[in-house]
């Protein structure tokens, strides 16, 4: 058995893989340890608990199905980038099934401080870039924002929106892309 392991990447990249074949309760210290071929101490050299280990798994669970796209103008334009996000969360869901209510739900007890706060970090991230596409949108009327309907406030919404499809299992953005177009894009009447 190897004593050393390659990196913390290799350790993350076993964790999604025994997430992927026997579901979360499979990722602990020892059972990482046998996927990399290392002493339970190697993990320990980078992690100092499970929960630091699945945390950290937790968040490149996030970055795998989040990760940025090779053509950038997606999140350019509303439409097209609510269209690459519900492409991904169904990505996520097939690949790593109930991953984004089972540890949602998990991370809120008292006790999983380190998983909540990366979570909230995750989402705080996915509501910035919201915001940013949102202001970089050269197709959304000039008008469409105002002091009380904010760019903040709206990508609140679309991220309130996602958050509920992610629990229906519901990837299809239709409703979303049409709700985006009446109101940024169309004149009102």
């Amino acid at each position: 058995m190897n004593t050393v392991v390659t990196s913390e990447d290799e350790i993350l990249k076993a964790s999604r893989k025994l997430i992927q074949q026997q579901g979360w309760s499979a990722v602990n210290i020892r059972s990482v340890a046998a996927v990399c071929g290392v002493s339970v101490g190697s993990i320990y050299n980078y992690f100092d608990s499970k929960a630091a280990l699945v945390g950290a798994t937790v968040e490149s669970v996030w970055r795998e199905i989040f990760q940025h796209p090779a053509d950038g103008s997606v999140f350019q334009d509303t439409q097209a980038c609510i269209m690459w996000m519900y492409e991904r969360m169904e990505y996520g869901c097939l690949r790593y099934p109930g991953f984004f209510t089972l540890h949602s739900l998990g991370f809120m007890q008292e006790d999983k401080s380190d998983g909540k706060q990366r979570m909230h970090q995750t989402w705080q991230h996915i509501l910035d870039g919201f915001c940013s596409v949102l202001k970089q949108d050269t197709r959304i009327r000039s008008d469409a924002f105002t002091e009380q309907f904010t760019v903040e406030k709206f990508a609140s919404v679309l991220f309130s929106l996602m958050l509920s499809a992610l629990l229906r299992q519901d990837y299809d953005p239709g409703a979303v892309l049409e709700i985006v177009r009446r109101i940024l894009y169309e004149k009102p009447t």
